[in-house]
């Protein structure tokens, strides 16, 4: 497989802005992504800009994104960019916004999981824009994941008190000090208590955690043979059809998740 960016270098996992120790690519999601790629031998590789990508029509067999979306200022424009120079799948590592507060964070700091659904397109917006057939599938997180966003430390809480574990996730820059305090003060409380394992500890020995990261894969639209089923997607006519996914992947669209995160701040408990 070889991967390119539109401006130079590009590789599975090797997203240059993720330096620190604390926000590593995981090789265990690389395999993920990868796999969804399937047999592609060239795959165009987008970051950060997307809207005027400099190559031809149909040039790549595939292409990716890796929490690219959140960062552009016309998702959709991107993402018809990404399609038009893509022969097949296109694959977008990212997370679901409907699920990003189904997580224990939420008690202790709301308005970042807050912020991060808010940044985050949903995957109904990124299967319209791509068109074509599309799955979603939720992509498990390991419990010792070198990743930096915030469920790569489901069940490490004490990591999260580092600051420097919590620059991998990029909404706590956009919150105050005072949300930050308070997110220090009362998770370190309920570890000290033991509050926090008592309703949580489960997760500090769960191998991997199913929660926001998901990948969509989408592929241009192909009419099957009379009678046979089809994932979700747009048709060509605009019409769209639905089937449950096989193999692990789901249709787009998800049935309701909440777990693992104790009651939102006002709010009822898990249900």
């Amino acid at each position: 497989m070889t991967t390119r960016t539109p401006y130079g270098g590009g590789a599975i996992g090797s997203r240059a802005a993720r330096r620190s120790p604390h926000g590593r690519p995981d090789e265990r999601i690389a395999r993920v992504v990868a796999e969804a790629l399937g047999g592609s031998r060239t795959v165009l590789d987008v970051g950060a800009v997307a809207e005027d990508l400099p190559f031809a029509d149909g040039e790549f067999d595939a292409a990716m994104t890796l929490f690219g979306v959140r960062q552009w200022p016309d998702v959709r424009a991107g993402l018809r960019e990404m399609r038009r120079v893509t022969r097949g799948p296109v694959v977008i590592l990212t997370r679901d916004p409907a699920l990003v507060r189904d997580f224990w964070l939420y008690r202790y700091a709301p308005e970042v999981l807050d912020t991060e659904a808010l940044s985050h397109p949903t995957v109904e917006e990124l299967a319209s824009a791509l068109g074509g057939s599309g799955t979603v599938r939720t992509v498990p997180i390991p419990l010792d994941c070198t990743d930096g966003f915030s469920e790569a430390y489901y069940g490490r809480p004490e990591t999260l008190l580092d600051p420097a574990a919590r620059q991998g996730c990029p909404a706590w820059s956009f919150v105050d000090d005072r949300v930050r305090e308070h997110f220090d003060r009362t998770l370190r409380a309920d570890l000290e208590s033991g509050a926090w394992d008592e309703e949580f500890g489960h997760l500090r020995s769960r191998p991997s955690y199913e929660g926001s990261l998901v990948i969509v894969r989408a592929t241009p639209w192909e009419e099957p043979e009379p009678g046979a089923e089809r994932d979700v997607g747009t048709r060509p006519d605009g019409r769209t059809t639905a089937r449950p996914g096989a193999g692990g992947d789901t249709a787009l669209g998800r049935s309701p998740r909440r777990h693992d995160r104790g009651p939102r701040p006002g709010g009822a408990g898990p249900h």
